[in-house]
């Protein structure tokens, strides 16, 4: 396991400010490249009543990104879309590593769970 020297605690938050942060569950239906885009890959994720596209730029991060299809991960799903590439992304993939500069890894459950399941 690498070490890393931790970035300091942000600000204090409310439990209001993180009640209105909605983290759901997905499944990564399919992994799909984008046409000109050097990092971009796009997800079709399976929340349970709804599917939703979400681009992630993980294809610099890993050598296969497909390897990700079938997984469960945390997303967060009430951002409002935004455009990239020509595509809309419909919520954000949660990771962890990028912001220390590590290889990202999926926040996932422990086990599976129903999708469009809540964190928190």
């Amino acid at each position: 396991m690498t070490n890393i020297n931790p970035a300091p605690v942000k600000a204090p938050i409310t439990i209001d400010d993180l009640n209105r942060v909605d983290v759901r569950v997905g499944t990564i239906d399919r992994v799909e490249e984008m046409p000109k885009a050097d990092k971009l890959v796009k997800l079709t994720v399976d929340f349970g009543d709804h599917k939703r596209t979400v681009l992630v730029g993980m294809a610099g991060e890993r050598s296969d990104p497909r390897e990700i299809e079938g997984a469960q991960a945390l997303f967060v799903v009430n951002l409002p879309p935004r455009e990239m590439m020509g595509e809309t992304s419909e919520a954000m993939l949660f990771d962890i590593g990028y912001a220390d500069g590590i290889a990202p890894v999926l926040a996932t459950p422990e086990r599976p769970v129903p999708n469009g399941s809540r964190a928190g």
